[in-house]
């Protein structure tokens, strides 16, 4: 009986893994977007759920705050050693290959989280989460700049903003789920069987990316540099800004802004809002006033948000403040990831975007600990203005990028 199973899976994975050279299937346009829109959410709201049972974890594990800290690394640890496979895999099978396996993996890690009994499985789980994340994340970024691509305009912020409407959507779940008194087992199984049938459906409706078994070898790695490495280090100051307001914003409120109750969390909020919305309306921006400006003037956003908030830190001023550095924050990422798909590179799509999301994701795993050492050396509002000297960064180090529209 194991031995027909395991044959049976064997026959489905070397399905899938087989490659096409039709990169075009008879689908429409439109059809194609709401796919890679599907994937894109269904990315999002699996992250989401667990982060939403973050809380019930910790307390049936009876886990301190320090040692839920340093659990909380194997994801991140699991996202960052899969990078340099996670493109070459893209380019050797194709995205839409790769991303119909690996959004399965993904929901069958996020199920196993909501089983552990101990702190060990709980590390071991957030490790697999965090290597199917990825591949489901380099894989479905290149599905969007190829589908940007063949409609021949700026649509990659939308991606990403469906991305951050399924981080609504599944904290707004979460809540229900607990209201409902369900397990995190028996929430994740509900939102991983909704997931596996909208993307076993939507599949067939992906883009068959080029691939090529030379491009995707290892004996071709090289340290990154020129475009890649500018893009990279753009990356590097967004997502440090990002990861920084994600984990403590909400400190920043309740100890600088003096914030009460459930006010706490207004900064967060507003700055999830605004990134959100940033997100659906970037692709018309970035029509009418060019990539390199919008990555600008997103930097100069960030600068000015977060030191609105830091020299005037009231509820009212630092919400402002906050909203202001969402919308600054919300197109960068999608953008460097259409400039990647634009560009004339002599390394493939997924491999150039995996290189540009290594980079940056160095940023978001370094970003809130520098923000803690600086707290804990001068104070939290001195902490915040180093991250607004970063999105002043972005807006000098665009300007010296050619490639770049």
């Amino acid at each position: 009986m194991t031995a027909a199973i395991l044959n049976y899976l064997c026959v489905i994975i070397t399905h899938f893994l087989s490659t096409d050279t039709t990169l075009f299937p008879g689908y429409s346009k439109l059809q194609i977007r709401i796919a890679v829109s599907v994937f894109f959410f269904c990315q999002g709201i699996c992250f989401a759920s667990w982060a939403s049972r973050i809380p019930d974890i910790k307390t049936a594990l009876h886990l301190s705050e320090a040692a839920l800290g340093t659990i909380l690394l194997g994801l991140p640890i699991g996202q960052f050693v899969t990078m340099p496979f996670s493109g070459r895999a893209v380019t050797r099978f194709g995205s839409k290959n790769v991303l119909r396996i690996a959004i399965v993996f993904y929901c069958l890690a996020l199920i196993s989280i909501g089983l552990v009994t101990a702190p060990w499985q709980l590390v071991l789980c957030l490790f697999a989460f965090g290597v199917s994340g990825n591949m489901c994340n380099i894989s479905v970024n290149t599905q969007g700049v190829n589908a940007e691509a063949l409609y021949g305009r700026a649509i990659m912020s939308s991606f990403h903003g469906v991305w951050s409407t399924a981080g609504f959507t599944g904290a707004l779940t979460g809540l229900l789920m607990m209201k409902l008194q369900l397990s995190p087992f028996q929430h994740f199984c509900i939102v991983a069987s909704i997931v596996i049938l909208l993307s076993q459906f939507f599949a067939k409706y992906l883009l068959l990316t080029p691939t090529s078994k030379a491009a995707a070898s290892f004996k071709r790695i090289s340290m990154p540099h020129g475009l890649l490495l500018q893009l990279g280090i753009i990356g590097f100051c967004c997502l440090s800004c990002e990861g920084c307001m994600f984990d403590w914003s909400g400190v920043y409120f309740k100890d600088v802004v003096k914030a009460e109750g459930s006010m706490v969390s207004l900064g967060y909020a507003s700055f999830m809002i605004m990134m959100a919305t940033g997100r659906f309306v970037g692709d018309k921006l970035a029509e009418k006033f060019s990539r390199k400006k919008m990555v600008q003037v997103s930097g100069v956003l960030i600068f000015s948000g977060m030191m609105f908030a830091v020299l005037l830190p009231y509820l009212i001023t630092a919400t402002i403040g906050f909203l202001v550095v969402g919308f600054g924050v919300s197109t960068i990422i999608p953008l460097l990831y259409s400039t990647v798909g634009k560009a004339n590179l002599e390394v493939s799509k997924g491999i150039a975007i995996a290189t540009v999301s290594s980079i940056g994701f160095l940023g978001f795993l370094m970003g809130p600990p520098l923000i803690g050492y600086i707290a804990q050396l001068a104070g939290l509002q001195y902490s915040f203005m180093t991250i607004a000297f970063l999105g002043l960064g972005i807006s000098v180090l665009i300007s010296k990028v050619k490639e770049i529209e």
